[in-house]
């Protein structure tokens, strides 16, 4: 496998190995030419998940993992989008699968997706707004609601010394009830989400 892509790709795939499963890292450009490479030309038929990954400060990657079922080979597929414009081509035309996928990422990183037959939230309720799986963003359960595990010193009631209480993992220092600046409220988007095209159920793909 490696060698038909180190072929077809030369310079512009950076291919690894490790525990018996290949990654291949591609450009944007090769994006669409690599999963149906992958298809057509590698085995890999069976798609089985593509997600996102933040990768602060430059940009996202966009991983699709795929499989051969006769030679049990796996592939990782991946590529690079920038923070500043995040669009890949939607791999549906390759794997009809990949709907639901491209969905997920688009709603959970804002990763648009060029083409996709219904980019739409698939997950969160209507009205919400931001990207939650993005590093950036602020859980706000996270200092709206007690933290659970174990109480601070001086909160058991002993007599244990007290401390400054440390905020939970993914909270700004400046964010919260006692900021001097609340954060903004979001509200409902200005646009609906489109109908679904006549004729198609969110069982297709």
């Amino acid at each position: 496998m490696r060698a038909a892509i180190e072929e077809r790709y030369g310079s512009r795939a950076q291919v690894s190995e490790s525990f018996g499963e290949t990654t291949v890292d591609v450009g944007t450009g090769d994006w669409i030419d690599l999963l149906t490479f992958a298809r057509d030309g590698l085995g890999c038929v069976f798609f089985d998940w593509l997600t996102g990954v933040d990768d602060p400060p430059d940009g996202f990657s966009v991983v699709a993992h795929l499989f051969d079922p006769v030679e049990h080979v796996h592939l990782l597929a991946r590529t690079r989008v920038s923070r500043d414009d995040p669009r890949l081509p939607s791999a549906t035309p390759v794997f009809r699968g990949a709907e639901w996928h491209e969905r997920e990422t688009f709603e959970m990183f804002g990763v648009i997706f060029e083409d996709h037959p219904y980019l739409v939230p698939l997950l969160l309720p209507d009205g919400f707004e931001g990207h939650p799986l993005r590093k950036d963003f602020v859980l706000a359960s996270r200092v709206a609601k007690p933290w659970p595990g174990a109480k601070e010193p001086g909160e058991s009631g002993q007599g244990s010394p007290s401390r400054r209480k440390t905020l939970p993992p993914g909270v700004p220092t400046d964010w919260g009830p006692s900021a001097a600046t609340p954060p903004p409220v979001r509200g409902p988007r200005a646009v609906r989400p489109p109908a679904r095209p006549e004729g198609r159920e969110d069982g297709d793909g």
